[in-house]
């Protein structure tokens, strides 16, 4: 490569030094993967609104009544939907770690198909635990 100035420059803004998200489609697996992280961390949070449910059937029915109301407003009910499809997808995503460590699913195409079967069942059985409960609600 020549060592001029211009050469350099040309060079420099031509080539990205790295795949950047701009250029580079992240493929579903590491997607999932994130995603894994990231629902592992929001379970933490999710635990402490359990706990603190708890904590209020414990307590007294005013503070019980209170706590109850607040998971039934539409930004509790939104919060326990997004707690529940964390624990479905973590959940699903553990499975697939765990059918992986077997040695199994490993290929490309497998994996991405399991990836996007983890991402279709926790929306499945997210949908599916908040019917039921509706449907339990309303018997």
């Amino acid at each position: 490569m020549s060592k001029s100035p211009a050469t350099r420059e040309f060079a420099r803004r031509e080539r990205p030094l790295s795949p950047h998200l701009s250029v580079y489609r992240p493929p579903i697996t590491m997607t999932m993967s994130i995603i894994h992280r990231i629902t592992g961390g929001a379970l933490y949070f999710g635990t402490l609104l359990v706990a603190a449910w708890l904590m209020a059937a414990a307590s007294s029915q005013p503070v019980f009544d209170w706590v109850n109301w607040a998971f039934g407003t539409w930004l509790g009910r939104l919060i326990l939907f997004g707690y529940t499809w964390a624990l479905m997808h973590h959940m699903l995503g553990g499975v697939r770690h765990l059918v992986w460590d077997t040695g199994t699913g490993l290929e490309k195409h497998t994996a991405s198909r399991i990836a996007w079967a983890t991402l279709a069942g926790s929306i499945l059985l997210t949908l599916l635990i908040w019917v039921a409960g509706y449907m339990a609600r309303g018997a």
